[in-house]
């Protein structure tokens, strides 16, 4: 038994690992900033139901609190601001939320400026 054990371990061991999530969406964000409630109220109980939440999951960061370990384009100055990160590097950006329905296009132009491809399996 302690064989099996030790062989399956060893196996289990070196195989390739799937890759993480290295795509997500990071927004920064502060207390009492409205435009952040809204957001909040419209699309974040849909986001992670939708293709462009499944490729690129939701990470919050609080504004005034310490820098995620992410190479911007540009200090983060607005709240909320929804940033594309793609192996740890800022890959696009939306200052602000312009509604739902912008909001949507102007994601989907991120994706696509960055190359990256909705996961179409979910």
């Amino acid at each position: 038994m302690h064989t099996i054990r030790k062989w399956l371990v060893t196996a289990l061991l070196t195989l390739p690992l799937p890759a993480a999530a290295e795509t997500y969406l990071l927004m920064a964000e502060e207390a009492g900033c409205f435009w952040c409630a809204r957001w909040n109220e419209e699309i974040s109980h849909i986001y992670p139901k939708t293709t462009e939440g499944k490729t690129a999951p939701l990470q919050r960061y609080d504004l005034h609190s310490e820098t995620p370990d992410v190479t911007f384009a540009q200090k983060v100055r607005f709240t909320p601001t929804f940033i594309l990160v793609n192996n740890g590097t800022e890959v696009g950006r939306i200052e602000g939320y312009p509604g739902e329905d912008f909001f949507w296009s102007l994601l989907t132009m991120m994706f696509e400026r960055a190359d990256i491809p909705l996961d179409k399996t979910g």
